[in-house]
This record gives C-alpha cells, sequence and structure tokens, in this order.
C-alpha cells in the first residue's frame, strides 16, 4: 500500500481543514518547505487546492509547479477541476494525476476528460448522507457504491474520502471493499499505524495521511515502512 502526504492549500500555505470547514483552518507553513521534507520518503503527494475546491477554480497551480520542477515529486491534484481548459492547465502545471470530484457528476465530461488525460482520478468524497459536492458544502443522497457503478466506466482510479473523519485525528472509517481491480486510495482520519494496517487488510491500494503528519501523531518513516512503500507512486 502506498502513503500519500497530503499538502492541503490556502492562499498559497500549508493549511488543514476539519471536516472541510474553512472557520477550523490551522496553517502549517510553506508547501515548498514541507514537499520538499516528504521526497525524502515518496515519490508522489496529494495536493488540494482548497481554494479552488470552494470557488470551483483552481488558485494555487503556481504552488504546485514549483513542487514538481524543484523536487522530483509527482503530484496528484484536486480542487477546483470542472473544466477542460483547466484541467489542461493542471497538467500544464506538471501534475500526473488530476483529480474530479464535484465535476465527476457530469459523465459526458468524465468521459471527455479520460479520453485525452492519462492517469485521471475521481474523488469519492463520502459524508454521512452520501456524496458530498461543491467543495463538501452539498450532499446528494448517493452511496459511493452506486456512484462507483457508474464512473468505473471512465476511469480506474478512486480516492475514497471519508469527509466527517477529516483532520479530526479521530481515526478511519470502516469501509467494505466495493470495487474490483481498480486503484482506490483511501482518505479521512487516517492516525496511527494500526489505522494504515487495517486499511491495507481492507483491500485500499494507498493511504493519504495529513494532519496526524503535520501535528506529529504518525511520522512519515514510520507510515512508509508500516504500509510496506518504499515509494509512493
Amino acid at each position: 500500500m502506498q502513503i500519500y502526504p497530503a499538502i492541503d492549500l490556502m492562499n498559497g500555505n500549508v493549511v488543514r481543514l476539519e471536516e472541510g470547514k474553512k472557520e477550523s483552518k490551522q496553517v502549517y507553513g510553506s508547501p515548498l518547505e514541507f514537499a520538499k521534507k516528504f521526497a525524502r520518503h515518496v515519490d508522489k503527494v496529494h495536493v488540494v487546492d482548497l481554494d479552488g475546491a470552494f470557488t470551483g477554480t483552481p488558485a494555487n497551480l503556481k504552488v504546485v509547479k514549483r513542487i514538481v520542477e524543484e523536487t522530483d515529486l509527482e503530484v496528484q491534484f484536486g480542487g477546483g477541476i470542472r473544466t477542460i481548459e483547466v484541467l489542461r492547465a493542471v497538467k500544464k502545471a506538471g501534475v500526473t494525476n488530476p483529480i474530479v470530484g464535484t465535476k465527476a457528476r457530469d459523465l459526458e465530461f468524465l468521459e471527455s476528460a479520460s479520453r485525452e488525460f492519462e492517469g485521471l482520478t475521481v474523488s469519492l468524497d463520502v459524508g454521512q448522507d452520501g456524496l458530498m459536492v461543491e467543495g463538501w458544502k452539498e450532499s446528494r443522497s448517493v452511496s459511493p457504491e452506486k456512484a462507483f457503478s457508474k464512473l468505473k466506466n471512465y476511469v480506474d482510479r478512486f480516492v475514497f474520502t471519508a469527509t466527517s473523519r477529516d483532520g479530526k485525528l479521530e481515526g478511519i472509517k470502516e469501509v467494505e471493499k466495493f470495487w474490483e481491480n481498480q486503484e482506490v486510495i483511501y482518505a479521512g482520519g487516517v492516525t496511527t499505524l494500526e489505522d494504515l494496517r487495517r486499511l491495507n487488510k481492507w483491500g485500499f491500494d494507498g493511504a493519504i495521511v495529513g494532519k496526524a503528519i503535520y501535528e506529529g501523531k504518525l511520522e512519515i518513516e514510520q507510515a512508509v515502512a508500516s504500509a510496506g512503500d518504499t515509494h509512493a507512486g
């Protein structure tokens, strides 16, 4: 299982939110400095443009480009990718895996995007009552399993995010495997080595770790070793 350190961006800084709520923002510092530290242990990082998620257009692509150019890291990137033009700009910035969330409901867009771009990834942002969209501000009464059954016809790479656990250091959400040979990465609440062992056992291909690293609850070296991952990517 692969480990993806999370770099959530807002106004050019690394931040963490609880359940995606702006009022819970904690600022941790320079994304480039964190990226350089992570590059000692992994090959790919998970970057989210929170400004883009809230407004619908990425606002931190210059930061992403610097990470790509000044480290050896690959980047999977989400937040505000809702047009083909934006997707092209994201790829031009050097992103390996663009992540589509809200716009993934538009199957015509998803089909077109998947034809043009390799490595396209869909984020299944799961709340209490179904999928969350529009920067997690709205809920749809659609289960991740039902959404996945349609979306797997267009992409074979997914991020499953337990939004109610995100940024809270309360541990992971139990998930019964509903995918087959697709690549599925878990996000939301990863706090301990035991969390990582459970995710591996449940069949996840990767885990995104954010606040636990920034708060010193989990060392990235330990996470990588526990997951049996010497290089994420």
